[in-house]
């Protein structure tokens, strides 16, 4: 069983209320957004059409970010949901370059004990009783957010779609993509016009970088000891124990600083042209198999 949620567009007035909920909810800095409405217009005046698009993690059913994650902070719950746990995050925005949706937020207001960032379909609210659902569903003023298990979400959308044909565009946004999300969107409009990505493919991106990633564990190994002591460094606060993991910290620098350098800049440089390299094949076979379909759809 996945839990999701689905955002119905064309309903979305984007007056923000999502986002305020979101913040109060999880005292989120004014100046950080992971949660956010964007909106842009269509055509001129007299007949502009607004186009709102809600931005925030998708919840991918195979994360790429969870692939990633040299300390295992990003994780993926059993009921599809990813969540990032603060105890391991070291900020390292290994992520945050992984994510097809540039979606993981970096908290730049905490130079000292700084975490990524990203919605969590407020799982732990929900856990321990003090929400029935996400934040934002519960403030939306016009029901655009629907939360509930993805297969019912996909049932109640191709509904829609048979209920009131011609009203949207006939793509669930997320049923596919990469390999399918948690988050879904329904819009009346070519989502690219909204600004979203479509030309990701329905291959999960772990496997379309599983060549790249396999440069992240060496990249990762060579650097234990210094994650470790900025790590511990970052977290404890008893004085005596900072003094001795700070000399700990400046030995392995000092030692491993240069090669650990080179050797990430490379596999970074790598696994970065291997990603797009891998993504640029999906994407043109499957823009060539969907080719003739679209064709027969526009006749």
């Amino acid at each position: 069983m996945r839990w999701g949620m689905a955002i119905e567009l064309k309903r979305c007035i984007g007056c923000n209320a999502c986002v305020l909920a979101c913040k109060a909810e999880h005292f989120v800095p004014p100046q950080i957004f992971w949660n956010r409405v964007l909106i842009g217009e269509k055509g001129k005046y007299p007949s502009v059409t607004k186009l709102i698009y809600s931005v925030r993690c998708n919840h991918c059913a195979e994360p790429k970010c969870v692939k990633v994650c040299p300390t295992g902070a990003t994780q993926q719950r059993e009921d599809g949901i990813v969540w990032i746990d603060d105890t391991k995050c070291v900020g390292c925005r290994y992520c945050m370059i992984a994510c097809p949706f540039e979606i993981p937020t970096f908290e730049f207001n905490e130079p000292l004990t700084p975490r990524i960032m990203k919605c969590t379909l407020c799982y732990p609210l929900i856990t321990s009783g003090k929400l029935t659902v996400p934040g934002c569903v519960g403030a939306c003023p016009v029901e655009a957010l629907v939360y509930g298990k993805r297969r019912e979400l996909l049932r109640i959308a191709h509904e829609r779609f048979h209920d009131f044909p011609g009203r949207y565009l006939n793509h669930i946004y997320g049923e596919h993509e990469m390999g399918g999300t948690n988050w879904l969107y329904l819009a009346g409009v070519p989502f690219r016009a909204l600004g979203m990505r479509e030309d990701l493919g329905v291959v999960p991106a772990p496997e379309l970088t599983s060549g790249a990633l396999a440069g992240v564990p060496l990249v990762a190994a060579a650097w234990p000891v210094l994650l470790t002591g900025i790590y511990a460094i970052s977290r404890r606060k008893d004085q005596v124990a900072r003094q001795e993991t700070a000399q700990a910290v400046a030995r392995a620098v000092a030692q491993t600083q240069a090669e650990a350098e080179g050797k990430l800049k490379k596999a970074m440089t790598k696994a970065e042209a291997e990603k797009k390299a891998a993504i640029e094949r999906e994407v043109k076979k499957a823009l060539e198999e969907a080719a003739k379909p679209q064709s027969r759809e526009g006749e």
